[in-house]
């Protein structure tokens, strides 16, 4: 699968109302722990159909990064079934973040 880009207008669609747990990576372009983690990202979503996964732009939608009370880039965010269940903010190798995922 390839990884979505979130933004406020799609969020509900992709995120809250998902039949599959989600990823979400907040980042932007001139983060560099985040251009360490998008690769991982990225990988997790082609690796993993049974997950979807989206990326956030904290520069372009300012209000879903104020919504989840983004402090510090990179921030990954897990929903399942509609509600927030895991939160980690910083870079973690893809094993780490598969985990958080599936609530290891």
């Amino acid at each position: 699968m390839s990884v979505l880009h979130i933004t406020k207008a799609n969020f509900a669609q992709e995120v809250l109302q998902a039949d599959r747990p989600v990823l979400l990576d907040f980042w932007a372009s001139w983060c560099g722990p985040c251009r360490m983690v998008g690769p991982l990202v990225e990988q997790l979503a082609a690796e993993h159909p049974e997950i979807a996964v989206g990326k956030v732009n904290v520069d372009e939608e300012p209000e879903l990064a104020a919504q989840f009370q983004i402090m510090s880039i990179p921030t990954l965010l897990v929903f399942k079934n509609g509600q927030l269940t895991q939160r980690a903010v910083g870079a973690r190798p893809k094993d780490q973040i598969l985990a958080l995922v599936q609530g290891n």
